[in-house]
């Protein structure tokens, strides 16, 4: 009982010092809305639609397998929106922000997420003005798709190498939260190429940019995640069988 009060306070510490991180209003690293040209709008929406439509399938079969997996489903969901929810400043007076695609991904496939991702991102374009809806699609794709997929292919590595699952995770969660940064520095990088050294040189500056912040968070929500995963599978042990 006393380790498992120890695991929630460690929880609640580390999403504290988030949470206090992102107390100044500062712009948000989701794309924001009327950034992109419409030709990239479009693309990206087009890109990310298939991830989508798979995502939806994939959590249609899940359900129907298992319905109590809702459940685990929603807190998927209710950790991404969170964690991507919270603004915390970069070097250059844009945020940064963690995505918490980590636990899904490790539980059910970065396909899930792609819907999971998606829903949190429409949300917070309405609600929080955290995005946009003309930039869904981009945002999406680097946060819901790129960073989800990368996150489990390294998850499943990590565990071909016969690596512990809390270590796994961790390993999963930074690699996500990384891969959507270079994906998102990439898109803005096609889109505003540097007057000398073209696209390769803006990605590199807006990942340089990013990078300086990103790191420390995405440590950070690694071992978040790694904590929630310890209260899920200590106090829902039929849960814990997701984590594979």
């Amino acid at each position: 009982m006393k380790l498992l009060k120890n695991k929630k306070v460690t929880f609640v510490a580390l999403l504290a010092i988030l949470a206090v991180l992102s107390t100044q209003s500062v712009s948000a690293m989701h794309i924001m809305e009327g950034y992109l040209p419409l030709f990239w709008c479009i693309f990206w929406f087009a890109v990310f639609l298939p991830f989508f439509v798979v995502g939806l399938m994939r959590i249609k079969k899940i359900v129907a397998e298992d319905p109590n997996s809702k459940t685990m489903l929603a807190l998927s969901g209710a950790f991404i929106f969170i964690l991507s929810s919270l603004k915390i400043p970069s070097v250059t007076g844009s945020s940064s922000h963690p995505t918490g695609v980590g636990l899904g991904t490790a539980m059910f496939g970065p396909s899930v997420i792609s819907v999971l991702g998606t829903i949190c991102l429409l949300f917070q374009a309405l609600l929080l003005a955290h995005g946009g809806l003309t930039t869904l699609g981009a945002n999406a794709f680097s946060m819901a798709v790129v960073g989800p997929f990368v996150g489990y292919f390294v998850y499943k590595f990590a565990k071909s190498l016969k690596l512990s699952t809390p270590v796994s995770i961790f390993i999963c969660a930074v690699i996500a939260d990384l891969a959507t940064y270079a994906t998102t520095s990439i898109q803005l990088g096609l889109v505003f190429p540097d007057a000398n050294s073209g696209f390769v040189g803006s990605a590199l500056k807006f990942m340089g940019v990013f990078l300086t912040t990103q790191i420390p968070i995405a440590i950070v929500e690694g071992l978040l995640t790694v904590v929630l995963y310890n209260l899920i599978s200590e106090n829902i042990k039929e849960r814990a069988g997701l984590f594979k």
